[in-house]
């Protein structure tokens, strides 16, 4: 069991810190001539990631925090892929030498609600305007309630090779209780389809803290999906902000665990995924031994980006559609939310960014600090920072390193094994951005 002193910090409210700094900080002083200037700098010899944002779904479930909103009419969702294409053209027009695609990542939102033909046109907007590298990882998120024979093969004809299954759990009382009704057999039979189809990677999605879960339950929804040998398994903390995200004011509070509960389920669901044969990947992934993923885990080549943990060693990720995010050796770059703007804005032939944020060395300093520890654990801040004065981080640290989260041995910094459950809490004290409301990140577990 964790000791009252992890679960003091927690309690914490701090990022994910899936970016440094994080969207939170974003500034709507950077634009389009950035984002402009940045595509055109593009090494044409270095390899890069895209992410397709599909920011549609058939209902909001209630307990959602993506950036998503319910499809009524079909036309939209077709207006909507049209903008896709005709961004693609636009920012390959903007970049010199075409790099070639290493990771293609579809995310929502439910992406398949594009249907197969609409997925086809996306993919072969891509294929037009940019090399694809031999080999090239091509991942899909998707609903299992919606994964159906034609789907799948569609998925399987465009080069598909990983599939992420929003599970969340599998009790009934707790699906009812987040809007989100899928009994086991819909996900067993998402599965087998995507499987017999030659999609063979497979990630669930889990969630610990959601109303009516207990540490009980958790073992039991992860002993059936373990069952069905995913190679990865993610599992997240459900972040309940009512105040930013309208749909989750449908969530009756009163029956959420409490902080003390949550940490019991983070704990049970650790326990439960090891014991059925998987490898714990820095806070939240899990991998079957042998993974790519704890490959890159072993050898120091962990990386955390907007999807999470992963093994792309790219340093561009292009994020296409509304509300995407773009990665660049210089800053970072967040389209519109709204989608009739983002729509208006790539019909009228100009990018659509709404916010980011310009890296300066330091802050390039403090992201490799923060995403060392968030992935192996411990960083050498000689080594990533060299004359850089990290005394007010280190009087920060002295609490917890007393407290015994982390060991400090002149430059290096180690977090301890009870240290590891609050990572975030050790990370965030390299971060400079620390102005917004903690309100807006969820705890630390």
């Amino acid at each position: 069991m964790l000791d009252t002193v992890v679960r003091r910090y927690a309690g914490y409210n701090v990022p994910r810190y899936t970016s440094y700094p994080t969207a939170a900080d974003f500034s709507a002083d950077i634009g389009t001539k950035d984002h402009e200037a940045w595509l055109a700098g593009l090494d044409g010899r270095q390899a890069v990631s895209v992410y397709l944002h599909v920011p549609y779904c058939r209902e909001i479930c209630p307990y959602c925090g993506c950036n998503t909103k319910m499809a009524v009419r079909d036309d939209v969702i077709d207006a909507y892929r049209q903008a896709l294409e005709a961004e693609i053209d636009l920012v390959a027009s903007l970049v010199g030498e075409r790099p070639e695609i290493s990771r293609l990542h579809w995310g929502g939102g439910t992406p398949s609600i594009l249907g197969p033909d609409g997925l086809r046109s996306v993919i072969a907007a891509l294929r037009r305007q940019f090399p694809f590298a031999n080999g090239f990882e091509h991942a899909i998120e998707l609903d299992p309630r919606h994964v159906s024979v034609s789907l799948v093969d569609a998925l399987a004809e465009r080069g598909v090779t990983r599939a992420s299954l929003g599970v969340q759990d599998v009790n009934p009382l707790v699906q009812a209780a987040i809007g989100r009704l899928q009994p086991l057999s819909v996900i067993k039979t998402a599965v087998e389809r995507l499987r017999s189809a030659g999609i063979e990677y497979l990630n669930l999605d889990l969630m610990y803290g959601l109303p009516l879960q207990t540490a009980a339950s958790i073992r039991r929804t992860c002993a059936l999906v373990a069952a069905m040998a995913p190679d990865r398994i993610a599992c997240f903390g459900y972040a309940h902000l009512p105040l930013l995200k309208a749909n989750q004011r449908q969530i009756d509070g009163a029956k959420l665990p409490s902080q003390d509960q949550r940490i019991d389920q983070a704990e049970a669901m650790s326990e439960e995924l090891i014991r059925a044969g998987y490898v714990r990947i820095g806070i939240d992934h899990f991998a079957k031994p042998g993974d790519t993923l704890g490959q890159a885990a072993a050898t120091g080549k962990l990386h955390r980006n907007f999807q999470g943990y992963t093994d792309d060693g790219s340093r561009v990720l292009l994020g296409l559609g509304a509300s995407s995010i773009s990665t660049f050796a210089d800053g970072f770059v967040q389209n519109v939310t709204d989608v009739p703007r983002y729509v208006s804005a790539i019909e009228a032939g100009s990018l659509a960014p709404a916010r980011g944020c310009r890296l300066d060395e330091r802050d390039q300093q403090r992201a490799r600090i923060i995403e060392r520890l968030m992935c192996d654990f411990a960083v050498g801040l000689d080594a990533v920072a060299p004359n850089v004065d990290f005394r007010d981080e280190m009087a920060m640290l002295a609490p917890m390193q007393s407290d015994g989260l982390v060991e400090i041995d002149g430059g290096r910094l180690t977090v301890t094994e009870a240290g590891r459950a609050v990572v975030r809490v050790i990370a965030a004290t390299f971060d400079t951005y620390r102005s917004s409301p903690a309100a807006q990140f969820s705890k630390a577990i």
